[in-house]
């Protein structure tokens, strides 16, 4: 959309006396830290950033970004790792202030606002002894990681976020607000699961929650040079496992700042009475250098990564799925692992078996149903000076692995600077459906800093 104001803060203020929340220009207090997302590696400058302090103003700042030919991009938890929540030059509508969360806890429903991150949610949940699929990160915003689909500690018994989404608030590229449920929109529905941001703008949204208070979780991490063994352990292990629990593995680096390489399981059992029995061939495995495992409540789980993303870090992630983990795979990843340049940075497995697996393909926009694993590469790190290097591991690592990739991908962990095809493999049959849907609710790409599916 080409950008025609050339001079933001007149509009802004004409704005200002009905808009309810904050609006910032460059130059403005507390503009830096607004633009700023989680990913370090993003420096983009908006002409405006609208922070949002309800529907109304959101509605009013998309209307005043198409009115003035402004590029729109939507920031909620600000954890995409593209850095797509931010337009270069355009308006961000930030809902990082709009924080409403209501819980039922005799329909064992919670609804809550764009704004609000996991850990937020999880803390308001918890106190009735309820939760649903949250992703790994705690700061990490609810919409966009259920928009994309949502992979969670809980989705072996639960399924995906989008599995448990009941309803959203959207607003479209129109600026009517819609309800999307089975009942409301169903279409509309249809796409928001697993579609992203491609449809409108979740304000609020409503999920269905279950029972549960604590559960058995923690690291066991093995010395980095028993790292093929415990892999291959670990391929056997997750091959026949259930739905009360889930366990991911990872290579990573030591927690104490030591720069130690370690080869990890992160677990979450969903039934503490029973975790150790379900778990005995994995707690006795080896000798493990960590071993910190226990009862302890769901959303400290949902914080047990937050330390190894810290806010501000440099980030590019390359991922995609594997339908199992042959000793081709394993050998690559322990042997680009060896030469990662960053103390930070690693490579994470999560399997895909339970309840996810049993929703059919075409039941939600998220295609990828059969059991298997998402291989994700994280290169993070620190100083700026060494950007090119950590950015080359990342994608020499990923090259390295693609002979063992299947044909899928998941949206959400898609970086800036993907081929052509990603976006369609992350949707697969879906995707003509997705783009008859956008043409229908977003005809002239709108919203299209995101994974963008273009309008049919």
């Amino acid at each position: 959309m080409t950008q025609v104001v050339a001079r933001p803060e007149e509009g802004v203020r004409a704005l200002g006396p009905r808009f309810s929340g904050v609006l910032l220009i460059p130059g403005d207090d507390g503009y830096e830290k607004a633009r700023k997302i989680h990913n370090g590696l993003i420096d983009k400058r908006p002409a405006v950033i609208a922070r949002c302090r309800g529907t109304a103003d959101v509605v009013d700042a998309l209307a005043f970004a198409k009115e003035n030919g402004l590029e729109v991009s939507v920031r909620g938890g600000g954890h995409n790792v593209a850095g797509r929540a931010v337009s270069e030059g355009g308006l961000m509508i930030d809902l990082s202030l709009m924080k409403g969360i209501h819980v039922d806890p005799a329909a064992k429903t919670a609804r809550a606002q764009g704004g609000v991150t996991w850990r937020e949610l999880n803390r308001e949940t918890a106190l009735y002894g309820l939760a649903t699929t949250g992703g790994v990160i705690s700061t990490t915003g609810i919409a966009g990681l259920t928009l994309g689909g949502g992979i969670g500690w809980l989705m072996a018994k639960h399924g995906l976020a989008v599995d448990n989404l009941l309803s959203a608030e959207i607003v479209t590229a129109k600026g009517e607000v819609l309800t999307a449920s089975a009942d409301e929109n169903s279409d509309l529905f249809w796409a928001i699961r697993g579609g992203g941001g491609n449809f409108g703008i979740a304000t609020s949204l409503e999920f269905r929650l279950h029972p549960l208070r604590e559960v058995f979780g923690g690291i066991v991490a093995h010395p980095f040079r028993a790292a093929k063994e415990a892999l291959r352990f670990y391929r056997d292990f997750t091959r026949s496992f259930g739905d009360e629990f889930t366990v991911d593995a990872g290579l990573t680096h030591a927690p104490d700042g030591s720069g130690t390489p370690l080869a990890a399981f992160i677990i979450c059992h969903y039934s503490p009475d029973r975790a150790q029995a379900d778990l005995r061939p994995l707690l006795e495995f080896g000798s493990p250098a960590i071993a910190q495992v226990g009862p302890m409540p769901y959303p400290a789980m949902n914080m047990i990564l937050d330390n190894g993303f810290p806010p501000g870090a440099l980030n590019y992630w390359k991922s995609s799925f594997v339908r199992d983990l042959d000793d081709g795979v394993i050998d690559v990843m322990v042997d680009r692992f060896a030469v990662c340049p960053s103390p930070m940075s690693g490579i994470v497995i999560e399997p895909y078996h339970g309840a996810v697996t049993r929703v059919s393909a075409s039941s939600t926009a998220v295609p990828h149903r059969e059991r298997g694993y998402n291989l994700l590469i994280v290169s993070e790190w620190l100083d700026p000076t060494t950007n090119d290097r950590n950015i080359a591991w990342g994608r020499e690592t990923y090259a390295s692995l693609t002979p063992y990739f299947a044909a899928r991908r998941y949206v959400n962990y898609l970086d800036a600077d993907e081929r052509a095809d990603a976006v369609s493999e992350a949707y697969g049959a879906n995707f003509p459906r997705l783009r008859e849907l956008k043409r229908k609710y977003d005809p002239e790409n709108v919203f299209h800093l995101n994974q963008n599916i273009p309008p049919a």
